[in-house]
């Protein structure tokens, strides 16, 4: 199950760890963070690949941090609520 605690936040820095998650998945996000405009700078962290959880690393102008990883976590559903109804067509064909 994933659970997410923030680890440092201020008014355009977010840093979140991504407990029971996996680097790709961390990946994701941050690659969806670098398609809003009002990211200045968007990254995964994982010090210790066995030892310690994934984080994500966001820096943004103009608009709240947090706002941008929601805006990025929607896009991301949306697109996989697409890729499951392929793959529901690609299966019955």
């Amino acid at each position: 199950m994933m659970k997410l605690k923030i680890i440092n936040q201020d008014e355009f820095l977010l840093q979140v760890e991504v407990g029971g998650e996996s680097v790709g998945f961390v990946n994701l996000i941050k690659e969806e963070l670098w398609k809003d405009k009002y990211v200045d700078e968007a990254a995964y962290i994982k010090e210790h690949p066995y030892m310690s959880e994934p984080k994500v690393y966001v820096k943004t102008k103009k608009k709240k941090p947090k706002g941008a990883l929601a805006d990025a976590t929607k896009r991301i559903s949306v697109k996989l609520k697409g890729l499951k109804g392929e793959f529901k067509k690609a299966l019955k064909g």
